[in-house]
Order: structure tokens, then C-alpha cells, then sequence
């Protein structure tokens, strides 16, 4: 990080007033050049007197300076500076004690200095009184009075710099619009496009659930346009107001208009806020007459459910991005603990934020907790929201002093149809389909739009979804329900089925489809299977989970796989080919894990019960992970035996992917045995079997096995080729082969003397298998070629080096590591090598 001032810091903005206009009268090539000479003055002017370039934007600067005098001289000779060229700059000087974190200054102080410098015009500097007290009296200051910044604070007493006539002050008139706490945080593109929008059109609706910022935004828009509107900006707050007939009348009292409205507004160009309208929403009547009388009216609404009337223009206001939901919690946080710690807790904080779904107020009711909790405890704490964040504002109306009382009052405007539908869907985790929706709730398409409309539901890439502060709420409704665990069967019961029909397509022609539908409804598969287990319905659970442990294996979800496989176990004991289906998971996992002694005890109960139950699939499945643990424990003769043997089973069930994964397993036995020949031949039969099927898993298996083949043969271009091929194939949705993949490249490297390379990618493959819960070197041969590999890396790095190579690979993103691993093979390793 640079070596920014800090302490009293006085902050500098600069901004090309006119910049458009400019570029028109010169052409690009000549503003081109006066922009560059432009930022040379500048940069050469500040750089004199001591100031810190912090960033800049466009053709605008933030400078830092450790005095304020060193500010306003290089300020002084920046004016002048530019005075023969065509481009003039407004500049903006304002003091403080700002917070410096990793990213840069945190605070206050930089808002408003960036405020004062908006405020101005070109060739003009504007300071703030603060840096005022700060430099010697006689300097030549012009003192401009008391002004409004449009961050909507308190008036701000500004000074000019040196001589000049300017037309009056960019700042707050002819307008009621309240002074806030602090200045928006974030919300830079809300308020572009809100702002495009409203000079564009006549009446814009801001919309968006209760807490989601809908005021604040609506104020900092209004006070950007106020220059556009001479008869001012006018705030209607409705906080109060019960009857929607007395809407008008508190627009004309706002106004002060004695009489008829209609004629006072005549010819007028004004703008009204109007706050709140969603509990008086049967008024937009009268405001659709409004603007038709008002031809120069605007209207800037806030609502949790658009008007529906001709003009409309909605733009709904979605929760704060997480980076900008954390800088508003800091600076929260900041005002009620000067000393709330920041560097070492960003990734709490973006936790938390994430929590609170990025809702301002909650947010700003969290951050008041950092007077007495830690980043960590207020995190833990926050299970159960509704009950955290009680913390009252008295400066806002009843309604939304707490998160359940913003949440309550949306709830409160439901009908009692709507407040059953909004209960019933809290049975859903983490969203639903329409179709799941109408299934499992028994409502309508109509019933959904206009939850979504009142914005308790959001509508998003195909799917319905609460923000989990208001299905917290929701939930607790569904609960004091009497029919509460009807509408969890049903939910039960359509995922259930869901899960049935996805377990066939787990592998084949739809397998990255259907893994991407199972990723989607994950949480609402394991809600069902938690619902199932809890209301006594073992089996059902039990079925759900033997049908979708492939796909937690195939993402490489191992311990979640083993946990949700040895709970159901456990709840039931009823003799099953579901059972057994359920078992043979339970063993492949503990495989995986390299868990042997419970993987043999899982496979012997398999056997067991699928020859009590004659259920030739599952005999068959359990021979062939015996084979899989013999192979383990490095006795590959009687491996390739039950391989062999479990084989005809799978042809007699009728189970062409498993006939492909025997072939499969025989060609790797013969791979262990140093059989290279035969080898080759069974991987090259499994493959063309896999293809066939299209089965994608079973074809990137093979080709990696078929590249070691190639690598022990000394085929270097061919194993190389083969192992990328497998690589790309499982980019997308096959996560648990790329360790695998990583680690043969890692030894083709090697092999190739390239050192360097080969041990960033074997580092990478460590710790995906760490991070997925798998052992790279658990049969005798994997072992074995790990030893050659840091053999062969070995001959070209010494250990320092080595080591600096492995730990470059595991701090890579996956991401990154691929991109690596794919590029080709005889590119120079330094060239090669991803950045640090």
C-alpha cells in the first residue's frame, strides 16, 4: 500500500467542469492533449508541496496532504498553472482525521471534501472552514457564508481561495429535504441511472423491500437534480398519514399553497418527493391527475409496490453490493467505537453483510452493536436476526426503527390470502421455481407477482426468493401456523421426486444439466431430508439421499456425502434395495476418504443384504469396491479379481455405465501391474464405452488414466495431451478429477525438466484434494508416482525453491490454476508462471 499521510490529513479533489461541452470545441485529438498537460500540471503542482496521489477517476484526482498550507499553496498553483490552457478545474479542500485502511482512507472527511470541490466552478478552490482554522489569517480566503452540500448535511461554512468572480455555489436552495447523519455510502450506480431516469421521464417509482435504502436513495437523487429544478425540490413525507384522500393536501401544505393546488403549480418546475407511499397506494389516482396538470411537476417516489399508473417509470432498488455494504457498516461502526477494528476482519465483515442480505438498515442497526460486540461475536450472534437487531432510531418513524418493524409493517399491508402464501413459502431454502411454487403452495402465478410487487419475494433467474431476514420472518409465521407441517410434506414430497428423477441423469447425455438443477435446489434437497429425518419418515429420508449422493460425490462434497448418507442410515434399518443403493454410497465415500476399516464395514453389509434381498445391482457394486479397496491396500492380483467377477453382474442388471467402470477398473489394475500394453487396450474400451453413453465423469476418468499410461510408457506429448483434455472436460462441473489431473501434469513436468511448473501444479493439486477431503496417494501406485515426480522436480530445484514453487501453486485460486495447467506444455516455466 502506498505511504499515505495520516493523522490530520487534508484532502484535495479536483474536477474538469464542462468536460463534454469541452470535448465538442476541441475534438478529440486536441482534448486528448490538453487532458494530458492538464494532469501534468496538476500532478507536478501537488507533488511539490508533499500531496499523495490517493486515486483518480476520469479526469478527476483525490490528493492527500500532511498540512493544510502545503494544500492550499499547491491548489493555488494548480489555478494558475492551468490558467493559459482551455481546461479549468473546480477544487475542493477540506480537513479531517480519516481512518486509513488496506484500500485507502475510510471516513467522513473524504465525502466531504469531494462535496465542497462539486460545489464549485472551474478555476474556483472552495475550503472548508476546518482547514480554514488550520493555515495563517492573512491568507487571501474570501469567506462565501454558510451552504447546504448535497451529501445532505448540516450547512457547511465554505471560504474561496484567492481572487475571482463566480456565479453562486453549486449547493442546497429552495428546498425541505432533511439534513442526514452521514453522506450515501456506495449506491454510485442507483444513483446515475436513477438520476438519468428521472431527468428523462416524469414520475420514477423507487421501489424495493422495507430496509433496502429506498429514502436515503431518493433523497441524494433529489438533492443531485435540484439546479434542474428553479422552483424547487420538495419532500412529502407521509410517515403519518393514514387516509390516502389526504394525500394531495399534504403535497399543498408542503408547498404552502393557499387554495387550489392545481393553480398554484401552474407553470412551475419543481420536484416532489413523495416518501413512503405503499400504505396510501390508493392515492396514485390523484397523483396520475397531478402531473396531468402540472406540466412541469416530477414526481420521485418511494414505495414498497409500484402505482401502476400511466407515465410509470419503477426502478427497484436492490439490496447494497458487499463491498459497499461493509464500507457502510464501517463507517456505522465507527461512530458509536472509534477503535472498531477493521484490517484483520474484513472477511467477518463481508460475512456479515452477506447475513444481513445487504440491507442497509440492517446493516446500520448490526453496526450499532459494534459498541459492545467484536466483529466475530456480533457474527455469531446473528442466527437469529430479528431478535439482534432491536437497537431503536429515534429520528425515523415507529415503523422503521427495528428490522422487524420495517418487515411487520410490509406483512401488516398483506391481505389475508397473500399472508398465508407469504407464510407457506418460507418452506422453501434458498428460493423456488414457479412450478415448485404453485406445486408445493397451491397458488398462482398472480399470488406470486404480487408478493413480488409488494417486494417480499424477488424474481431472478427463473426463480422466486425471499431475502433471508424477511423469510426469518416468514418462517416464524409458517410455524405458528396449524397447517405448518402440511406444507412441509408437500415441500418434502415434491423434492423427494425431484431428487428420483435427477438420480438416472446424474450420469449420460444430461449430466451437466441436471447437476446444475441439483446444485440450484441443494438446500431445499437437504431441508427435505432434515424435515423427513425430524417428522420420523426414515425411509423417505433414506430414499432422498440414495438418490443424490452421486451428485455430492461427482462435486466432491465427500464429507457432506458421508454425513447425509450415515445419518439417514441410521434412522431406518428396514431391509431395502434402497438401503443398499444408500450403502454403496456410504462405502465409495469412505473410500475416497481412505477410511478403510469403515469402507470394509459398509461393503460387507451391502453384500449381505442385496444377496438376502437377490439384488443383483447391489452385489455387483459391492464386489466392485471391494476390488477398488484391495486395490488400496496394494494387492492388485485380487483387485483385478473382483473387477472381474463383479463385471457379469453389472451386464446381467442391465447397467452399461458400471460395465464401463469395471472395464474401467480392470484397465487400472493392469496400469498398477506395469501391464501397459493391457492397460491401454481396457482404458481405451472403457472410453469408447463412456462416449458412447456420454458419459462425461467416466471419459475424463479414463483419458487421465490413459494419460499415466502414456506417461510410464515415455510418451510425454501424448500423456500431456491426454491429461489436458481430461482437465478441460472437468472444468465445469467434475471438480474431484482435477486433482488428479494436476497431479499427472505435475509429473509430465517433471519428466520434461520442467521443474518449476511441475511444482506449482502439484502444490495446486494438494490442496484442491485438502480442500475436497481426498487423498492423492492412497493406493501403492499413486505413491509411487508421487516420489518419481519430486524425484524428478528435485534434479532442477534445490529445497528453498522447491518449497517456494508448491506453497505459489496452493495459494492460487482454481481459477487461476487452470488457466495455468492448460496453456501448453513447451512454453518457457517462467514464462509460464502466473504472477505472485
Amino acid at each position: 500500500m502506498r505511504d499515505l499521510p495520516s493523522g490530520t490529513v487534508t484532502f484535495l479533489f479536483t474536477d474538469i467542469e464542462g468536460s463534454t461541452k469541452l470535448l465538442h470545441e476541441l475534438g478529440a485529438e486536441a482534448y486528448a492533449d490538453a487532458l494530458v498537460e492538464h494532469r501534468r500540471v496538476l500532478r507536478e503542482a501537488f507533488g511539490a508541496h508533499g500531496g499523495v496521489e490517493v486515486d483518480n477517476q476520469g479526469d478527476a484526482l483525490f490528493v492527500a496532504f500532511p498540512t493544510a498550507p502545503g494544500a492550499l499553496e499547491a491548489a493555488a498553483d494548480a489555478v494558475a498553472g492551468l490558467a493559459p490552457g482551455p481546461i479549468r478545474v473546480r477544487i475542493g479542500v477540506h480537513t479531517g482525521t480519516p481512518h486509513v485502511s488496506e484500500e485507502g482512507y475510510v471516513g467522513l472527511d473524504v465525502h466531504k471534501a469531494a462535496r465542497i470541490g462539486a460545489a464549485g466552478h472551474g478555476g474556483q478552490v472552495l475550503v472548508s472552514q476546518t482547514t480554514r482554522a488550520l493555515v495563517d489569517a492573512d491568507l487571501p480566503l474570501d469567506d462565501l457564508g454558510e451552504h447546504r452540500l448535497k451529501d445532505l448535511s448540516a450547512p457547511q461554512h465554505l471560504w474561496q481561495l484567492g481572487p475571482g468572480e463566480f456565479p453562486p455555489l453549486k449547493t442546497l436552495h429552495q428546498t425541505n429535504l432533511p439534513v442526514q447523519p452521514g453522506p450515501l455510502v456506495g449506491r454510485q450506480r442507483e444513483l446515475r441511472e436513477a438520476g438519468k431516469l428521472l431527468r428523462e421521464q416524469r414520475l420514477v417509482t423507487l421501489t424495493g423491500p422495507g430496509g433496502s435504502g429506498k429514502t436515503r436513495l431518493a433523497l441524494q437523487v433529489a438533492a443531485e437534480a435540484v439546479a434542474d429544478f428553479p422552483d424547487g425540490v420538495w419532500l412529502v413525507s407521509l410517515a403519518e398519514l393514514t387516509d390516502p384522500r389526504l394525500v394531495l393536501a399534504s403535497v399543498s401544505r408542503t408547498l404552502g399553497a393557499r387554495g387550489d393546488l392545481k393553480a398554484h403549480l401552474g407553470s412551475k418546475r419543481l420536484l416532489l418527493l413523495i416518501d413512503n407511499l405503499e400504505h396510501l397506494i390508493d392515492s396514485a389516482p390523484q397523483l396520475a391527475e397531478l402531473l396531468a396538470t402540472g406540466e412541469q411537476v416530477k414526481l420521485l417516489v418511494t414505495s414498497r409496490e409500484p402505482l401502476r399508473i400511466g407515465g410509470e417509470h419503477e426502478y427497484a432498488v436492490s439490496p447494497l453490493e458487499i463491498d459497499e455494504a461493509v464500507d457502510l457498516f464501517v463507517e456505522r461502526a465507527r461512530a458509536v467505537n472509534a477503535d472498531f477494528p477493521v484490517a484483520d476482519h474484513t472477511e467477518v465483515l463481508r460475512e456479515i453483510c452477506a447475513r444481513l442480505d445487504g440491507l442497509p438498515l440492517a446493516i446500520e442497526l448490526a453496526a450499532a452493536r459494534a459498541k459492545v460486540l467484536s466483529p466475530e461475536a456480533l457474527r455469531d450472534r446473528l442466527q437469529e436476526r430479528l431478535r439482534l437487531l432491536t437497537r431503536e432510531r429515534r429520528d425515523v418513524p415507529e415503523r422503521q426503527r427495528t428490522l422487524r418493524a420495517t418487515i411487520e409493517w410490509s406483512h401488516a399491508l398483506l391481505h389475508g390470502e397473500e399472508q398465508n402464501l407469504f407464510a407457506r413459502l418460507a418452506v422453501f431454502v434458498g428460493g423456488c421455481t414457479l412450478d415448485a411454487a404453485e406445486d408445493v403452495c397451491e397458488t398462482s402465478l398472480d399470488a406470486l407477482a404480487s408478493l413480488v410487487d409488494k417486494s417480499l419475494l424477488r424474481w431472478s433467474n427463473e426463480r422466486f426468493e425471499m431475502l433471508e431476514t424477511i423469510r426469518e420472518y416468514a418462517v416464524e409465521h409458517l410455524g405458528e401456523s396449524a397447517d405448518r407441517d402440511t406444507w412441509r410434506t408437500r415441500h418434502a414430497d415434491y423434492f423427494l421426486g425431484l431428487a428420483n428423477r435427477a438420480e438416472p441423469n446424474l450420469y449420460g447425455p444430461d449430466q451437466s444439466l441436471w447437476l446444475e438443477r441439483i446444485e440450484t435446489e441443494h438446500a431445499n434437497l437437504n431441508a427435505a431430508r432434515e424435515f423427513l429425518t425430524r417428522a420420523g419418515d426414515g425411509e423417505r429420508a433414506l430414499e432422498l439421499t440414495a438418490a443424490i449422493w452421486r451428485f455430492l460425490s461427482i462435486r466432491g462434497r465427500l464429507g457432506e456425502c458421508r454425513t447425509w448418507l450415515e445419518e439417514t442410515l441410521s434412522g431406518t434399518a428396514e431391509p431395502t434395495e434402497t438401503r443398499v443403493r444408500a450403502l454403496v454410497g456410504a462405502s465409495m465415500s469412505a473410500l475416497r476418504q481412505g477410511d478403510h476399516p469403515r469402507a470394509r464395514e459398509r461393503i460387507t453389509e451391502t453384500i449381505e443384504l442385496a444377496r438376502q434381498l437377490e439384488y443383483t445391482w447391489g452385489i455387483a457394486a459391492a464386489i466392485n469396491h471391494l476390488g477398488i479397496l484391495s486395490s488400496a491396500e496394494g494387492d492388485e492380483e485380487r483387485a483385478e479379481a473382483f473387477y472381474a467377477e463383479s463385471l457379469p453382474l453389472f451386464r446381467d442388471a442391465g447397467d452399461e455405465r458400471m460395465v464401463c467402470t469395471c472395464i474401467h477398473n480392470l484397465g487400472v489394475s493392469a496400469l498398477y501391474r506395469g501391464d501397459y500394453d493391457r492397460a491401454t487396450k481396457l482404458l481405451e474400451e472403457g472410453l469408447a464405452i463412456a462416449r458412447s453413453i456420454q458419459s462425461k465423469r467416466d471419459v475424463a476418468g479414463s483419458l487421465v488414466d490413459l494419460g499415466l499410461t502414456a506417461l510410464l510408457q515415455g510418451d510425454l506429448e501424448e500423456a500431456h495431451s491426454l491429461l489436458q483434455e481430461s482437465l478441460a472436460l472437468s472444468e465445469e462441473d467434475l471438480e474431484l478429477n482435477i486433482p488428479w489431473c494436476l497431479a499427472g501434469l505435475a509429473a509430465v513436468a517433471a519428466a520434461e525438466s520442467q521443474a518449476e511448473r511441475g511444482a506449482f501444479l502439484l502444490g495446486a493439486a494438494d490442496r484442491l484434494a485438502e480442500t475436497l477431503g481426498v487423498s492423492l496417494v492412497e493406493a501403492s501406485f499413486d505413491r509411487k508416482l508421487r516420489e518419481q515426480t519430486i524425484a524428478g522436480l528435485r534434479q532442477d530445484l534445490d529445497e528453498q525453491a522447491l518449497t517456494a514453487c508448491l506453497a505459489e501453486g496452493r495459494s492460487k485460486t482454481l481459477e487461476e490454476v487452470l488457466a495455468f495447467a492448460l496453456r501448453g506444455l513447451g512454453a518457457r516455466p517462467s514464462e509460464e508462471m502466473p504472477p505472485a
